[in-house]
């Protein structure tokens, strides 16, 4: 047993992020992942972003410990054969938008027919219903409806501005995953298969809620009535301080953190100043120190400075560019990211699996795979031999 999913079979119907990140996880945790491709090109993330020898990189890095097969699932041939591979299957997982599955005739009521103790995972937008559930969705849809876009913008802003990251997808595919290992969980103790449904607007909403909703009178979105004590957003509190040669991050938020930032920029007079001598005071006044500690901080290296903060305990970071990240030396201690051979885009630097067992490591077993490079494999493993498979491949059903 190399995982702690190692005897399951994962079958992954999914597209671009959302559901192809949440396969990749449990797949990294030992599931068996067999993902079914429609002919014409596949995923479509497979043409996304930066490119090298006809992988993409965005794929690459959300589809590896998977096998692809290549099935028309509009051909009757094509349907039968899905259907076979659930048969052997213990989730399914799709992010069509609602209804297509049912349409397609591979919906839930289907695919339990002949599996009956199936997790049917679906990964969408809206929701299965409501005003908004046919629409088309990705990411920064649902930063709009759910608050994002003013919470990053803070006050002052010139534009309202989106998260630079396809967060919610991200948030949503960290949701399915842990929902999909809840149901195998509870069909080890009796309750059976089930199908489970994660929205990307719930979930950006539960994820933006408990700091996002801070602000002002937003407070009464979760405190209802009156007497509520307002106070700064996220946007107004968070901010990267400017160094004579760099940028740093910080946070201050106990009494004692706030005494060694004044220590570390040889500003002890502050730490009993009434505007800023208690967390209420600091929020209180929370402009006026931060302009303050920017007029600081920028007369200061960001060796220097972070060498002085680092020796206060006061939580800070150096910002790394992007192509700096992978140098941090915390990052290289603990062997964050991994580099590996991709048979056709060469060399790849990746994040490694996040959680880290004792007793069943995650690990990664093998790169993304070319589109339908394991359907003779997969098919062989379903009880067809040469000849069938080029029957299938002739038809148009696999490839």
């Amino acid at each position: 047993m190399s995982g702690p999913l190692a005897d399951v079979r994962i079958i992954d119907l999914s597209n671009v992020v959302s559901g192809p990140m949440a396969v990749q996880l449990l797949a990294d945790q030992g599931a068996d992942v067999i993902k079914v491709e429609q002919p014409g090109g596949g995923d479509i993330s497979r043409q996304m972003g930066a490119m090298r020898n006809g992988t993409a990189a965005l794929f690459a890095v959300l589809n590896r410990n998977k096998r692809s097969i290549v099935i028309d699932t509009h051909q009757e041939s094509g349907r039968s054969l899905l259907l076979d591979l659930v048969r052997t299957a213990d989730v399914v997982v799709q992010n069509f938008r609602p209804g297509a599955m049912d349409r397609m005739g591979i919906g839930y009521s289907d695919l339990r027919a002949v599996r009956e103790d199936l997790i049917y995972a679906s990964i969408s937008g809206f929701g299965s219903d409501g005003p908004y559930a046919a629409r088309r969705v990705y990411d920064p849809v649902i930063q709009g409806i759910t608050g994002f876009v003013d919470v990053q913008t803070g006050r002052g802003a010139q534009r309202p501005e989106l998260v630079k990251n396809i967060v919610c997808d991200k948030a949503t595919a960290l949701n399915a995953a842990q929902a999909i290992t809840a149901a195998l969980y509870a069909r080890e103790r009796g309750a059976g298969g089930q199908a489970l449904e994660v929205a990307m607007m719930d979930v950006g909403l539960a994820f933006l809620w408990p700091d996002g909703m801070w602000p002002d009178g937003m407070w009464n979105n979760t405190l209802l009535g009156e007497g509520v004590r307002p106070m700064p957003s996220l946007a107004d509190i968070y901010r990267v301080a400017r160094t004579l040669d760099g940028s740093i991050t910080y946070l201050t938020v106990s009494d004692d953190e706030w005494r060694g930032m004044c220590r570390a920029i040889d500003r002890a007079d502050l730490a009993e100043d009434p505007r800023y001598a208690t967390l209420v005071a600091r929020i209180s006044n929370i402009d006026e120190m931060v302009d303050l500690l920017d007029d600081e901080l920028v007369k200061w290296k960001t060796d220097e400075i972070c060498a002085r903060l680092d020796a206060e305990d006061v939580p800070f970071a150096r910002v790394c560019k992007l192509d700096e990240v992978h140098t941090d030396p915390q990052i290289v201690h603990r062997e964050s990211l991994i580099e590996a051979e991709h048979p056709s885009g060469g060399p790849l630097r990746m994040p490694r699996p996040t959680a880290r067992f004792e007793s069943t490591p995650s690990e990664v077993r093998f790169m993304a795979p070319e589109l339908g490079e394991h359907t003779d494999e997969i098919l062989r493993e379903l009880g067809h031999n040469d000849a069938s498979i080029e029957q299938l491949r002739g038809a148009g059903s696999v490839s």
